[in-house]
């Protein structure tokens, strides 16, 4: 069973990882939900006293309003009775009718003020009913705040467990391949998105013990940041910058004349468009004949001055006085070809074979013996000229064809890797002999492609081999990627990965040669490594860009969807890969940041988004609680230090 906790964690020998997926399984549940309060309660400003103090004043108001007309008769009575009662007494009325008239005033006040007292009584009972009703509204409020309150608390905690599941969950899970591929095709790309995948790529291949070799024929320093993440873990890179470390180059050395012919033969070929089979095997003809005159281990100024005697160019005994061919081999190479040697068809492809191979006259003349490194670089100097550097690189590609056809298949594969940047600047059999080569021997191949030209598009995920489409500015080039991954594709593109991506400067500088400081061959020792996530933040742009960008955490937790579209695929962010490869299940697309800083992020797993899920759900088959038919990702801290020792064989 694979663990996935972030601890436990570690790189796999036997998968190619080339970048990180975003995906958020469980989304931001927003905001908390907003707790009930007694408005009315809160709105009412005056405490419980004053209200009633308040009613009953405006009770009492109304009343008195009411039985004002009352109070009115009642007094008239009682002064009329007051008159009544003088009259007799004053002897202007008998007492007899005065008694008549008091009892009728007396009545009429009495009736008067019990109607007074009733209405004082009503206001009272209409304010005790007003004072039961507000109770009675009041535990009504009650009851159903506390009902509100709890089921807010309810809500709560079910927010709570999903915000803490959405923050605690894992973001990044690992895009990898496994090693049984053959080759890995990238189309497309910029320098600085080269420079971010080779160094992700190397930067696992060597933490899993094994070795690698970039041939850089991008004239970019797309591995300046391998070379000193590789330095920074203790290894000690060896770096060819040709022309320049040329004479310290023994690539070749050792292979046989018939060997040696056919890479010579095949630099020729670079220059010539339209150079074919035939031509190719009359001019592998030429230098095998040649190269039987010059014996074992000629080299290649040698070849040069035989290949002058054999087109008549020049004056030999410059070449005797420097000792670069002997008088008899001179002789020999006379009647090489009988009456051939006259023929003009020998003269002009020898003159060709050596205004070609005089630019690798210099190869090995310095060669000293250097210290195994796991990490080796040839570079183009961009300083040189293009045809030049065309030259250098179809030389060094074809000598590693070579030499991987004379070595035994490894047994483990992809322990070494080449990755060869540019590779659409070679021709197209020097690619495909590689190709086989690499297969047959069980090396890794990773080439990388400015432009889909012909030549690409036919070798193109051709045979076991996994497709990745970087940034195409052509338009051409975005409309043949997106017919190849596929226009009904919808992926998910972080927000971050086009932040750093702008934020990113481009490369400048260029590799620093390490053979030409090596006169001396140095013992290999086993240096203290530290560890990679360290190293990664501390060598490289990249982990010091996405340490200050990912501080922001508006920036961390947004994304948009993406669509595989030719307008898309030319304005993909700078890091941005989308992987293509089958699987027993059906082909695989996904999209990947290549940015080796986000093996530093707490929130990256080096678990694949499958493997995750398949192995939650055997731990807690109850883990899909939500419905949604996703488990929870692994929760757990931030990724451990990677020692480089832990991956060493």
């Amino acid at each position: 069973m694979t663990d996935v906790h972030p601890e436990h964690a570690q790189l796999q020998a036997d998968r190619i990882y080339l970048g990180w997926q975003y995906i958020l399984l469980h989304p931001d549940p927003g905001p908390p939900p907003k707790r009930p309060s007694p408005v009315e309660e809160e709105s009412s400003a005056a405490p419980p006293d004053a209200a009633e103090a308040d009613l009953l004043r405006r009770e009492r108001l109304q009343e008195d309003l009411l039985n004002r007309p009352v109070r009115h008769v009642r007094l008239f009575m009682l002064v009329l009775s007051v008159l009544i009662l003088a009259a007799p007494v004053a002897g202007y009325l008998d007492w007899s009718f005065a008694l008549l008239g008091l009892l009728a005033t007396g009545g009429v006040a009495g009736i008067c003020s019990y109607a007074l007292l009733q209405g004082d009584r009503a206001v009272k009972y209409r304010v005790t009913e007003q004072r039961a009703r507000d109770e009675r509204q009041r535990e009504e409020r009650d009851k159903e705040l506390f009902k509100a309150q709890e089921e807010h608390a309810r809500r709560y905690r079910e927010w709570q467990e999903s915000k803490d599941r959405h923050d605690r969950q894992l973001a990044w899970y690992a895009v990898a391949v496994p090693d049984d591929l053959d080759r890995i095709d990238v189309a497309g790309g910029t320098l600085p998105g080269w420079s971010a995948l080779i160094t992700l790529l190397g930067a696992t291949r060597l933490y899993s013990g094994g070795h690698l070799t970039v041939l850089d024929l991008s004239e970019g320093a797309i591995a300046k940041d391998l070379i000193e993440l590789a330095r920074k873990g203790g290894d000690e890179p060896l770096v060819w910058v040709l022309p320049v470390d040329l004479p310290k180059l023994d690539l070749g050395a050792t292979l046989k004349p018939e060997a040696f012919a056919d890479v010579l033969a095949q630099v020729v070929s670079v220059s010539e468009e339209h150079h074919t089979t035939r031509d190719l095997s009359f001019d592998n003809a030429i230098l095998e004949r040649v190269l039987e005159v010059l014996g074992e281990n000629a080299t290649i100024s040698q070849v040069t001055a035989a290949l002058r005697a054999l087109a008549q160019v020049g004056d030999p005994r410059d070449d005797l006085r420097f000792g670069l061919i002997t008088a008899t081999q001179l002789e020999r190479i006379g009647t090489l070809f009988g009456r051939g040697v006259s023929d003009r068809v020998v003269i002009e492809r020898a003159w060709a074979l050596e205004s070609q191979l005089r630019k690798l006259e210099q190869l090995g003349t310095e060669a000293v013996r250097l210290p195994p490194a796991r990490l080796r670089v040839v570079s183009m100097d961009r300083q040189a000229g293009v045809f030049g550097n065309r030259v250098l690189g179809t030389y060094v590609a074809t000598a590693l064809t070579h030499i991987l056809r004379q070595s035994p298949a490894s047994d483990r594969p992809w322990y070494h890797t080449i990755i060869v940047a540019g590779a659409d600047k070679l021709r197209g059999d020097v690619l495909d002999r590689l190709m086989d080569a690499c297969e047959t021997s069980r090396t890794g191949l990773v080439l990388t492609y400015r432009s889909l030209t012909p030549t690409v598009r036919e070798r193109l995920g051709r045979g076991h081999a996994a497709v990745a489409f970087m940034r195409l500015g052509n338009a051409e080039d975005a409309r043949i990627a997106s017919q190849h991954v596929g226009t009904e594709h919808r992926l998910e593109l972080a927000q971050l990965t086009e932040t750093i991506s702008e934020s990113l400067p481009g490369l400048d500088g260029g590799y620093v040669s390490t053979v030409s400081q090596m006169d001396d061959p140095k013992e290999d020792r086993e240096e203290d490594r530290t560890d990679l996530v360290g190293d990664i933040t501390e060598s490289t742009e990249w982990g010091r860009t996405a340490g200050k960008i990912s501080e922001k955490e508006r920036v961390l937790q947004r994304s948009r969807e993406f669509l595989v579209e030719p307008h898309q695929l030319q304005q993909l962010p700078t890091t941005s890969v989308i992987v293509t490869d089958a699987t027993p299940e059906g082909r695989r697309v996904r999209l990947a940041d290549a940015n080796p800083a986000i093996l530093t992020f707490p929130k990256t797993t080096l678990g694949e988004l499958d493997e995750v899920r398949e192995a939650v759900l055997a731990l807690d088959p109850t883990a899909d609680d939500d419905g949604d038919g996703e488990p929870p990702p692994n929760l757990g801290p931030p990724p451990p230090r990677l020692d480089w020792r832990k991956g060493r064989q």
